[in-house]
């Protein structure tokens, strides 16, 4: 089963130099995820300042800078594994380097027939 796994945290959370252990050791997961055959994504966002929210009402798209939500965590990058439970998958969570200073939701995908495959 496919697995999304969000990763909350405060955007100054990290120093630069703890940003970029980050992302090595996020990278480092994935080539181990990977080799298993259940990596399939991750990526890290820009920040929060870089986001546009859309929303469709009455047929008229409103855009809004910034987030959906105001919270003090914030979505900063994902990992999308394949897994055979959620077990698994909370085993993956717990090595990924964001949860040491924030949050990893995990969420089955829902397979949807007709999609271009990747």
């Amino acid at each position: 089963m496919k697995y999304m796994m969000l990763i909350y945290m405060e955007e100054n959370a990290l120093s630069d130099t703890e940003r970029t252990q980050c992302y090595a050791e996020s990278a480092q997961l994935a080539q181990q995820l990977n080799s298993k055959g259940q990596y399939l994504a991750t990526a890290p966002l820009h920040p929060v300042a870089t986001a546009t929210s859309v929303r469709v009402r009455d047929s008229k798209s409103l855009v809004t800078d910034g987030p959906f939500a105001e919270t003090r965590e914030q979505l900063g990058g994902f990992f999308l594994i394949d897994a055979q439970d959620l077990d698994e998958a909370i085993a993956i969570a717990a090595q990924i380097p964001g949860a040491k200073v924030g949050t990893v939701e995990i969420r089955p995908v829902i397979e949807v027939a007709g999609l271009p495959e990747p």
